[in-house]
C-alpha cells in the first residue's frame, strides 16, 4: 500500500507539471549560445556538392527490387541521395565541387522480416569507389578525401551488425581518408573517424505526424519503453546484447509501477510516447536507436543509456539540456536517478524539446524544409571547409589507401 501511495504522489506531481507546459507550449525556449546559431545555420552558398551518376544496380535497381528499403531505420541513404539531387548545393560542374558524394544504398538487402544484411556492403562500396576512380579524375587526387559516404548501418563502414565482429573488421580501408556520414557514434570506437558527421537514423516523418494528439493531453506514464531486452536468436547467453543493460531494465523494473515497459509493440506506440514524461533509449547491437528521434519529436525526455555515445549534430542539439544520461552500471538505480529529478528541471527539458527547430534537425522529410537534417548535414559539411591541407593533399603519383586490405571476401566482385 505504501508503494503505490508514493507512486501516486510521483505522478501527480509530474503530471502537474506537465500539464503547465503542455499548455505553456507557445513559450517554448530558445536554444541559446553557440548550439542555437548552429541549429539556424543556412548552409546555402557555403559549399558545393558534386553527385557522381552511377548505375542504377548501385540504387535504384535496389530499392525498385524491395522498396521496403524506403522506410527502415538506415534509409537516411537514400533520401539523402534524393536530397541532393535537387539541391540548390548541388553542382553538376564537378571542377567547383567542395565535396563529391557517391550514391550507394549499402543497407538494402533485407531478409524477410526487413533486417538488412550488411555482407555485401564492403564489396559494394569497393565496387563503386573502383567505378569512381578509373571513370573520374577527383578521387585519384585526394584519394577520397574531399568525397563523403553515407553508411548509416549498426557500425558504420565495419559492416557488421555484432560490435565484435565491427571491430574485427574495421573501417573499410578504402574510406579511411573519405567523411562518414553515419548514425553510428561512439567516442574512441575504431568504427568511427575522426571528423565523421553523427545523423539521427531514419524515423518516418508522415507517420509521426499522423499520430500526434492533443499538446493538453497530461502525461500519466512516467517511465516509457517498448522493444527487446534480450536478443534471443543472435545472444543466446543473454549478456552481449546491449552489454546487458536492456535485460537490467527488465530484471529490475518490469514489475515497478513507474516503468511502462514491455516487448509489445502497440499500435498506439507514438500516442503512449507522447503521454510519457520519461522515454529510456538504451543501446542495443548499437548504441544508438530510433528511440532518440521519437524521443525528440514527441517532447519525451530521452533518457540515453549508452557509454560514450556521440550523439547527432551534437555541435547543434543541446543533448545534456534535453536529455538525462544514465551509465549502464547504473541502470539498476534508474528508478532512483529518475524520481530524483526535481520537477523545475523537468519543466525546462520539455520547453528546449518543444522548440520546432529540435524537433526538425531530427527528421529527414519530403520536401525538405528549412533546418531539417539534410541541411545539419550540409552544416556539418560547410564546417569542414576549406579541406586541411596536410591531410586533404597527396604527393604526385603516392598512394596512401591500401586497395587490397581487410577480409578476403571483400575482394571478390560485386
Amino acid at each position: 500500500m505504501r508503494t503505490w501511495v508514493w507512486v501516486f504522489s510521483v505522478l501527480v506531481v509530474y503530471g502537474f507539471v506537465l500539464r503547465i507546459s503542455a499548455d505553456q507550449n507557445a513559450r517554448t525556449e530558445r536554444i541559446s549560445g553557440s548550439a542555437g546559431d548552429v541549429l539556424e545555420d543556412n548552409p546555402v552558398g557555403r559549399l558545393k556538392v558534386y553527385v557522381y551518376e552511377l548505375p542504377s544496380k548501385y540504387n535504384k535497381k535496389l530499392l525498385q527490387k524491395d522498396p521496403r528499403c524506403l522506410n527502415h531505420m538506415f534509409a537516411a541513404e537514400i533520401y539523402m541521395h534524393r536530397f541532393l539531387l535537387s539541391s540548390p548545393v548541388r553542382t553538376l560542374n564537378p571542377e567547383e565541387a567542395d565535396w563529391f558524394y557517391t550514391p550507394i544504398y549499402t543497407t538494402c538487402d533485407l531478409t524477410p522480416t526487413g533486417l538488412p544484411l550488411p555482407f555485401k556492403s564492403p564489396r559494394m562500396m569497393r565496387s563503386a569507389v573502383q567505378l569512381i576512380s578509373s571513370s573520374w579524375p577527383y578521387w585519384n587526387r585526394t584519394e577520397g578525401a574531399d568525397h563523403f559516404f553515407v553508411v548509416p548501418h549498426d557500425f558504420g563502414a565495419c559492416f557488421h551488425y555484432q560490435e565484435e565482429k565491427a571491430i574485427e573488421r574495421g573501417i573499410l580501408p578504402l574510406l579511411q581518408r573519405a567523411t562518414l556520414v553515419q548514425t553510428f557514434g561512439q567516442r574512441n570506437h575504431v568504427c568511427l573517424n575522426e571528423g565523421s558527421i553523427t545523423i539521427p537514423p531514419y524515423a518516418p516523418p508522415q507517420k509521426m505526424q499522423a499520430h500526434l494528439i492533443p499538446q493538453e493531453t497530461p502525461r500519466s506514464i512516467f517511465v516509457y519503453f517498448r522493444g527487446l531486452f534480450y536478443d534471443v536468436n543472435n545472444d543466446p547467453e543473454g549478456g552481449y546484447y546491449a552489454r546487458g543493460a536492456r535485460a537490467a531494465v527488465w530484471e529490475n523494473f518490469k514489475d515497478n509501477p513507474l516503468f511502462d515497459i514491455s516487448t509489445d509493440h502497440p499500435t498506439t506506440y507514438y500516442e503512449d510516447m507522447q503521454r510519457a514524461i520519461f522515454c529510456l533509449c538504451p543501446l542495443g547491437w548499437a548504441p544508438w536507436s530510433p528511440r532518440l528521434v521519437e524521443a525528440v519529436v514527441f517532447g519525451c525526455i530521452p533518457v540515453i543509456i549508452a557509454d560514450d555515445i556521440v550523439l547527432p549534430f551534437a555541435d547543434a542539439i543541446p543533448w545534456e539540456e534535453i536529455g538525462v544520461f544514465v551509465e549502464e552500471k547504473d541502470v539498476p538505480n534508474l528508478d532512483t536517478i529518475l524520481t530524483s529529478i526535481p520537477p523545475e528541471v523537468i519543466l525546462r527539458k520539455q520547453r528546449l524539446l518543444a522548440n520546432p527547430s529540435m524537433k526538425r534537425a531530427m527528421l529527414f522529410p519530403q520536401p525538405a524544409q528549412a533546418g531539417d537534417a539534410f541541411h545539419q548535414i550540409l552544416n556539418g559539411l560547410a564546417r569542414k571547409l576549406p579541406h586541411d591541407k596536410s591531410i586533404y593533399m597527396k604527393k604526385h603519383g603516392q598512394k596512401v589507401l591500401n586497395w587490397t586490405a581487410g577480409p578476403v571476401g571483400d575482394l571478390k566482385p560485386w
